[in-house]
C-alpha cells in the first residue's frame, strides 16, 4: 500500500464560550482525538450533522486551525506551523474550496485575475505561459473564455464555484479539502460541479477530503467515508462498505434516511432530539441520549474506535466483530 499523503494523529481542537459579557467560560471540543489518513489520489469524505467538527478538522489538516494536540504530517513532514514560510510554500500543494463562493472571491478581481493569482503567488509556470493555463482551467472548469474578464458578481453561484475550482487547480495541488461545497447550490447545478470534481480529480491524480452533510454527494464522490459526531469519527470504511451495511447506530440513521428511487421510506431510522451541546457533552458514548439501543454501559463508558475484519473501524460498545449484527 502506498504511504499516505496526509496523515493525522489525535487532533484535538478546543474553543472558549462565554455566555453573556460576563458570563463563566466554558470549553468546547470541536474536534476530539480524531486520526485519518488520505493516501494519493484517494478520495475521503467526512459527514455528520451540522456542528459535528467536519468544517474544523478540514481546516486542521490544512493547518489553518492549528491543532491544541495531535500531529498532522503532509508527505511524511510535519505540518509547519501557521503563517511561517514553510506553511506558505506548502500552500501550492493543499488547496481549500469553500463554501460560500462569493466570499472566497475578491470582487475587485476578474475570475481571471483570481485564478491565475496562484500561480503569481508560488512562481509557478513561466510568465506567458500562466495566460495559457488559465485558459485552459477556465475551459477544464466549464467556463467560457468571455467570462474570463468578467467580476464574481457578474457570474451565478454554479459559475463562482467553478472559479473557486479553477483557482484551487492553479497551481497543481496533491490534496484539495473541499467543505461544503456544492451546498448553497441547486440540485441540478450540484451534479455538474460534483462530476466535474471527481473528473478532475481522476485526470490529475489529486487526493481530496469531501466535507458534506449530504450523503448522496458523498457516496457519488468519495472512495471512503469518514462519520463524524460531536467532534470524534464513529465510523470510517469504504464507501460501498458503509451504505451497504453501516454498523454504529449514528451511521445506520443517517443511511437510512436517503431516499432511494422507486423504494419506499421503510425501515427508516429517525433519531429523537436534538444533537447534544458540545459545551455540556454526555458521560459515556456521546450518541447514547438519542440512540435506540443505547444500555447502561454506553451510558458510562466512552467506547474506542475498534478495528474490524471488513476494514471497518467503528466506536461502539454493540458492535461485536466483522460479522456480528449490532445488539439489540
Amino acid at each position: 500500500m502506498a504511504a499516505p499523503l496526509i496523515e493525522a494523529e489525535g487532533l484535538t481542537r478546543v474553543y472558549e464560550m462565554r455566555r453573556g459579557l460576563f458570563g463563566k467560560v466554558t470549553p468546547v471540543r470541536a474536534v476530539d482525538g480524531v486520526s485519518l489518513k488520505v493516501l494519493p489520489g484517494e478520495s475521503l469524505g467526512i459527514v455528520g450533522e451540522s456542528g459535528s467538527g467536519k468544517s474544523t478538522l478540514g481546516r486542521m489538516l490544512l493547518g489553518i486551525d492549528p491543532a491544541q494536540a495531535g500531529t498532522v504530517t503532509f508527505e511524511g513532514e510535519p505540518m509547519p506551523a501557521f503563517g511561517t514560510v514553510e506553511w506558505r510554500a506548502l500552500r501550492a500543494k493543499m488547496q481549500l474550496v469553500y463554501q460560500d463562493p462569493l466570499a472566497a472571491l475578491d470582487r475587485r478581481l476578474t475570475i481571471a485575475a483570481q485564478i491565475r493569482e496562484p500561480l503569481d503567488i508560488h512562481n509557478v509556470l513561466a510568465s506567458e505561459e500562466r495566460t495559457a493555463r488559465v485558459e485552459a482551467l477556465m475551459t477544464a472548469v466549464g467556463l467560457r473564455s468571455d467570462q474570463a474578464d468578467r467580476y464574481p458578481h457578474e457570474l451565478s453561484g454554479g459559475q463562482r464555484q467553478r472559479a473557486v475550482i479553477a483557482r484551487a487547480l492553479a497551481a497543481r495541488p496533491k490534496l484539495i479539502v473541499c467543505d461544503e461545497p456544492v451546498s448553497a447550490l441547486d440540485v441540478s447545478i450540484q451534479a455538474q460541479v460534483v462530476n466535474m470534481l471527481r473528473d478532475l480529480q481522476e485526470d490529475n491524480g489529486i487526493a481530496m477530503v469531501f466535507i458534506s452533510h449530504d450523503l448522496k454527494v458523498v457516496r457519488n464522490i468519495a472512495d471512503r467515508v469518514a462519520v463524524m459526531y460531536l467532534g470524534r469519527i464513529v465510523e470510517e470504511a469504504s464507501s460501498d462498505v458503509i451504505f451497504a451495511s453501516p454498523r454504529h447506530p449514528y451511521t445506520q440513521a443517517l443511511v437510512s434516511s436517503v431516499p432511494v428511487p422507486g423504494q419506499p421510506l421503510k425501515g427508516r431510522m429517525i433519531l429523537q432530539g436534538e444533537p447534544p451541546n458540545p459545551a455540556s457533552r454526555p458521560s459515556g458514548c456521546a450518541f447514547h441520549p438519542r440512540c435506540p439501543l443505547a444500555t447502561a454501559l454506553c451510558r458510562n463508558v466512552v467506547p474506542e474506535l475498534r478495528t474490524l475484519g471488513d476494514g471497518r473501524t467503528a466506536a461502539c460498545h454493540l458492535v461485536e466483530g466483522a460479522n456480528a449484527p449490532i445488539a439489540a
